[in-house]
């Protein structure tokens, strides 16, 4: 008897769950012997548990035990995949595809060689939609995320010189240098963050339990305060009567940054434009989006992407929303018959060195060779920079954390010291 209308027009909640698709690649792990009798296990990717004794027999392995591989309770989805993730695993293909394993058979050692599922599922996904016969542009489209227009671009170009496997190297190179380069930055900035963040947390413990102790012991006192410990107490019964508010406010306010930043262009340009002014980081930010612009503009020209698609490229992968402006504006001119190094002008914002040695790149038709060069003197630049601000950052902290924790103990302390000047 067939359903009604009624159920049938109803999707959604009460509708009926799909089917597992039953030829869906599932992971086995199994258990067997080998022809010498000895015991043997792993895992593999088939359709049924019949598929997966006829492959160990295939090889020779008797199975024991073949069943479906368990989830884990936690974690079982995995971390997300980051940049980093993207670099490993473009060294690993370069590497494969250079020492000639073809591209679906690196892709499945690759891809069985991940702790992160979904960076297991996505190497999958790509020798899947690769032996089923996509290019490997088309592939990587599918996974925009992952894989930026740079990244697609420069596999297209190398797809199509056939030169692959050394495009590939050029792009783990690449990879390499841009998360080093960030890891550098991210760690300058952390450092002393991290620090004045704990800081702040410890003032706080002070402030809601150790002052109200004192003000308890000053009371038997019977004297005046010394206004500056006045002052520690006051803000100490403030943070007491009011910490839930004061928590609230600071979650809030760090969630509507995140927010805000996150919707609103106008808002991110500012903040990229005010970084950039900022003493000595300013100075860093400014070097790492000078690096980035050349490491990048030097890999897509060199792979054989067209100028204009190099450009368009390179502007999402210079990190700060100023830089990016002003080469979607130096790819603008030079698509109007500008040179590089007139349209790098205009924006006034690259060092006249920069300029000058796009210029001599221009006029030798080395201009990947130059940006080369550019992108190794401001990386080093980005590096020294940030070895000296680690160096001048330690003491500044200290100084932070005297000033804060320090000057609470003076205060707690000075009516004792008052007491004992009076008693002598």
């Amino acid at each position: 008897m067939s359903s009604s209308p009624r159920t049938a027009a109803r999707p959604g909640l009460f509708a009926p769950k799909a089917k597992p698709d039953p030829n869906a690649m599932k992971t086995f792990t199994w258990k067997g012997k080998d022809k010498r009798g000895v015991v043997m296990k792993g895992e593999i990717d088939a359709k049924n548990e019949a598929l997966v004794k006829a492959e160990l027999r295939k090889q020779g392995i008797v199975p024991d035990v073949v069943k479906p591989k368990a989830k884990p309770l936690f974690g079982g989805a995995g971390r997300k995949i980051t940049p980093r993730d993207i670099a490993i695993f473009s060294r690993m293909w370069a590497t494969m595809m250079k020492s000639g394993v073809p591209i679906v058979q690196s892709l499945e050692i690759i891809g069985s060689g991940q702790k992160n599922p979904k960076m297991t599922k996505l190497v999958m996904a790509l020798r899947d939609d690769i032996s089923g016969g996509s290019s490997l542009y088309e592939t990587l489209s599918k996974h925009p995320i992952q894989f930026d227009e740079l990244y697609r671009n420069l596999i297209r170009a190398g797809e199509s010189a056939g030169v692959l496997e050394v495009v590939l190297e050029t792009i783990a190179s690449y990879k390499e240098n841009i998360e080093t380069i960030k890891g550098k930055i991210k760690k300058a900035l952390f450092y002393p963050a991290m620090v004045i963040a704990v800081a702040i947390l410890v003032s706080g413990v002070l402030l809601v339990y150790v002052v109200p102790q004192f003000e308890d012991i000053f009371k038997s006192f019977g004297t005046d305060l010394p206004a500056f410990t006045k002052m520690i107490v006051a803000m100490s019964r403030i943070v007491v009567k009011t910490w839930w508010i004061i928590l609230i406010a600071i979650a809030g306010g760090i969630f509507g940054f995140i927010w805000f930043y996150k919707r609103s262009i106008k808002f991110q340009h500012f903040l990229d434009r005010v970084s950039l002014k900022i003493p000595i980081i300013g100075t860093i930010l400014n070097n790492s989006a000078i690096a980035r612009f050349a490491r990048t503009l030097a890999v897509t020209f060199a792979a054989g992407v067209p100028l204009v698609e190099a450009l368009d490229s390179v502007a999402g992968a210079t990190g700060n929303m100023v830089y990016t402006d002003a080469v979607k504006r130096i790819r603008d001119d030079v698509a109007v018959g500008y040179q590089v190094n007139v349209a790098m002008k205009q924006t006034n914002l690259f060092p006249h060195m920069v300029v000058q040695m796009t210029a001599i790149g221009e006029e030798a038709g080395a201009l990947d060779t130059m940006m080369y060069k550019v992108a190794d003197f401001y990386e080093e630049e980005v590096n020294n920079s940030v070895d000296a601000l680690s160096s001048l950052i330690e003491p500044l902290v200290m100084v932070v954390i005297g000033i804060l924790v320090g000057s609470m103990v003076i205060g707690m302390y000075l009516p004792i010291f008052k007491l004992a000047s009076v008693v002598g």
